[in-house]
């Protein structure tokens, strides 16, 4: 059975603060550790009232400063954003604080819009060198290089692991031609999920880094005691998934009784196919889903996100997927 880990976006709830969210996210990190999640990662995003994780790197060591043992990275850094060597610096900083325990997914998406790329005054073009720029934070966290002019320090020869997300055959690709894991993110965007492994898997090129392919996926998972109350836990992720149709961005709503009448028929059918690897619903519920859905996909890792408002039965819900993934490994 593929390890299970946390992907966190720091939401804000309504009616609370991003200082609430990032102690939230502590939180969460202790308690999944201690559940046995092998890795939490945090995503870049900006201009989001509804998400604290925009300073990235400050956050993960945030995460790993309260955390023993289990991995912390970024999923991810948004690299067309960002110079190489800054992320470099600030990677090869993280890991020389928590030797051995930092990840770097990087992706060639703004994690925002046109408007506010230009406010991190970054060229709208910049992701067409997202390979190149791959390239390049590769070699500056690698042995320096005899002659070598630039370094990053700290960082040069930490080896930060590298991961490359996706949502498209793009990523899956480069991921391949690098001989580098990939990480899809079905959790919001699996039109291309299957057909995207299959490219990475098949013409994955072993490199340094890694010998043979290794996929992750993410998923949503909101489980609970019963079915009826995950349901209505989920109406959260459905409303803000709505929203982003609607232009209407803001903070984690709390769940509501009728999202049949929150949504338009075409708000429907566009959210649930965003959200079509969701898997909700008491334990066996999620169980079944899950099993079928690492049949189907050959994950080597399942990433879950699960944006719930109440931040007692989000930790409620990750308690859960632990318990469901032990009695996993039992049948698997």
């Amino acid at each position: 059975m593929p390890p299970f880990s946390v992907l966190d976006l720091a939401p804000v709830p309504e009616g609370f603060t991003p200082s609430d969210a990032l102690r939230n996210t502590l939180d969460l990190a202790q308690h999944a550790e201690r559940w046995g999640y092998n890795r939490y990662w945090l995503a870049e995003h900006h201009n989001m009232v509804g998400i604290a994780s925009a300073a990235t790197s400050v956050v993960i060591a945030h995460v790993a400063g309260g955390t023993r043992t289990m991995r912390i990275g970024a999923g991810g850094i948004m690299l067309p954003n960002h110079s190489p060597l800054v992320i470099a610096e600030q990677f090869g900083t993280l890991d020389a604080l928590f030797p051995g325990r930092i990840d770097l997914g990087v992706g060639r998406a703004p994690g925002t819009d046109q408007r506010t790329l230009r406010a991190l005054r970054r060229d709208p073009t910049s992701a067409d060198t997202f390979p190149q720029d791959v390239l390049e934070l590769q070699a500056l966290l690698a042995a320096v290089q005899p002659d070598q002019a630039i370094q990053a320090v700290p960082g040069a020869g930490s080896n930060v692991p590298i991961w490359i997300l996706g949502s498209s055959l793009f990523g899956a690709q480069l991921a391949a031609m690098l001989g580098l894991p990939h990480a899809f993110a079905s959790h919001f965007a699996p039109g291309a999920l299957m057909q995207a492994l299959q490219v990475y898997r098949e013409r994955f090129q072993p490199s340094a880094q890694l010998d043979r392919p290794y996929a992750m996926v993410g998923v949503n998972v909101i489980a609970a005691d019963t079915d009826e109350e995950a349901r209505h836990l989920f109406t959260s992720a459905q409303q803000s998934f709505t929203n982003l149709f609607r232009g209407a961005r803001g903070k984690l709503q709390p769940p509501i009784d009728d999202i049949e009448s929150y949504w338009s028929p075409h708000e429907k059918a566009q959210a649930m196919n965003m959200l079509s690897c969701s898997f909700v619903g008491a334990p066996k519920t999620v169980q079944d889903g899950l099993e079928t859905f690492i049949a189907q996909t050959g994950a080597d890792e399942v990433m879950v996100a699960a944006a719930i408002y109440d931040h007692s039965k989000r930790l409620r819900s990750y308690e859960i997927l632990s318990d469901v993934r032990g009695a996993m490994t039992t049948v698997a």
